[in-house]
């Protein structure tokens, strides 16, 4: 219960802070341009600057063993949701083209490193820098494999799997890490500054995005909550039960940043990629919506149960 009451305020902060996104946007102080902007902030700018500002500690053996840890248990949960999905989403329409995208993808950036930060602090986004790397290997192969008619995912798709804004963040990161150098403080502190960005920026670009979303025909679709379940539920239920025969080896922080990303609601890029391959675009935005307001729920119970378990 003390885990659970934890978690939830920390949960709830961030809910605070959409509620800021969605009055800004209801008062019409915010608009679709400035949100664009503040997307490309967080993501080209604000997270390389997170994963850079958290690499900047001493070496560490352990840690480093961790990290190559924290890549295999990502990558195992999202060929585990990819077989998932398949089974339980089949068809290639495009209503279930976007589901199984949903079902597999968190919003391990916005969602996923804020809470990591409140959490566990430095050493959770450490780690969870690493759930962002293989998601962004995964979303740019199979997750545009699976959103295009043809097969393979065309070299766009090959060089943002490989060239992202989480794969930067580690490339300049790794090398501070492994040398325990620091950086010069007229660098050091900028970057410290635009990390800070992360949370009320992301929050608030989440809560704007959320006024507005039709769910009538959306939410009469059975799809739309086998996808819900998956992605809430199964994924981070299963990271748990991969890491549990292992717990008295394995760092816990890095145990929990996983389950933490992997129990984050559906990723923001499901509905651009929605829109940008001209599938369903409505179950595409609803479900990222949706999945996020019940997550104000489903976060601290799953991440609560880890930190009991784990």
């Amino acid at each position: 219960m003390e885990n659970l009451v934890s978690v939830a305020s920390q949960v709830a902060v961030l809910f605070v802070l959409m509620g800021v996104g969605a009055a800004l946007r209801r008062l019409k102080l915010l608009g679709d341009g400035a949100i664009g902007g503040m997307v490309n902030l967080l993501m080209f700018v604000v997270t390389p600057c997170v994963i850079v500002d958290c690499f900047q500690r001493p070496f560490d053996q352990a840690m480093l063993g961790g990290l190559g840890l924290a890549f295999a248990f990502a990558s195992f949960g999202h060929i585990a949701l990819i077989a998932l999905s398949a089974l339980c989403l089949r068809g290639g329409g495009d209503t279930r083209r976007t589901l199984r995208l949903a079902a597999v993808f968190s919003n391990a950036g916005f969602m996923g490193l804020p809470l990591e930060q409140a959490i566990l602090g430095p050493r959770g986004v450490f780690f969870g820098a690493v759930y962002i790397v293989v998601f962004n290997l995964f979303i740019w192969s199979w997750g545009v494999k699976t959103m295009r008619e043809e097969c393979g995912g065309g070299r766009e798709g090959l060089l943002k799997s490989v060239f992202n804004p989480g794969t930067v963040g580690i490339a300049l990161g790794l090398p501070l890490f492994l040398t325990s150098a620091r950086l010069p403080a007229v660098v050091a502190e900028p970057v410290r500054h635009l990390a800070n960005l992360n949370t009320p920026v992301a929050m608030v670009v989440v809560g704007y995005s959320l006024v507005g979303v039709k769910f009538g025909r959306v939410a009469r679709s059975g799809g739309v909550y086998a996808a819900a379940a998956l992605r809430l539920f199964a994924s981070p239920l299963l990271l748990v039960a991969a890491m549990l025969p292992f717990r008295r080896w394995l760092d816990a922080d890095m145990m929990l940043a996983m389950v933490i990303a992997s129990s984050a609601p559906v990723a923001a890029l499901v509905s651009i990629f929605s829109a940008k391959f001209r599938r369903d675009i409505d179950v595409g935005v609803a479900i990222v919506s949706g999945t996020t307001l019940a997550s104000i729920v489903t976060m601290p119970v799953v991440i609560a149960l880890a930190m009991a378990v784990l």
